[in-house]
């Protein structure tokens, strides 16, 4: 990354992951074309999943070549008068996976049905709706990379600076108290 100081934490990129519920997910498709998809997903463990109908341009590019990205946006606010945007995004670089194992397959398909649905408690669902008639993809990642917009840097930063300067009065004022306490 060219703007080193924009790069988001390894730990802020992974919250980022686990808090979106749609990415992007771009594969090499036919004649060498970059081909990318709007997807649903869940993270868990370094993996993302997702799952796809048996057959399309996905699964073939996918079948063709293993290596992938994903990149999900957490923010996207324009700035219309600064000719700017207040952005903050992840892209995971890694290689993805038709998921062959029965259990891992039905595990994937529970881990997407509780994301997108929490409060659904027929735990079944999925072999009742045709597991069989999908697929279940896993996505391992080799490498990470968050940025964010330096505006978005800038004011991290300065609450940061007002927290530790809100933070460093307080203990001022607790220690005069104390002190105060003691010539009483």
């Amino acid at each position: 990354m060219r703007r080193h100081r924009q790069q988001l934490s390894g730990e802020e990129s992974i919250a980022i992951l686990e808090k979106a519920t749609a990415g992007t997910l771009a594969l090499l498709g036919d004649e060498g074309y970059p081909y990318a998809v709007p997807i649903s997903y869940v993270y868990n463990g370094g993996k993302l999943y997702f799952h796809s109908a048996l057959s399309g341009h996905k699964v073939d590019a996918i079948l063709s070549c293993e290596k992938a990205s994903f990149c999900v946006i957490d923010q996207d606010d324009v700035q219309p008068k600064k000719y700017t945007t207040f952005y903050r995004s992840v892209i995971a670089f890694g290689r993805i996976h038709i998921i062959e194992d029965e259990q891992e397959k039905l595990a994937t398909a529970r881990m997407l049905g509780k994301r997108y649905n929490p409060n659904d408690d027929e735990s079944l669902r999925w072999e009742m709706k045709g597991l069989s008639r999908m697929l279940m993809l896993r996505f391992d990642i080799e490498h990470l990379t968050g940025k964010e917009a330096i505006e978005l840097l800038k004011q991290r930063e300065q609450s940061h600076v007002c927290l530790n300067s809100a933070e460093s009065r307080q203990k001022s004022t607790e220690g005069q108290l104390v002190k105060q306490k003691q010539h009483i």
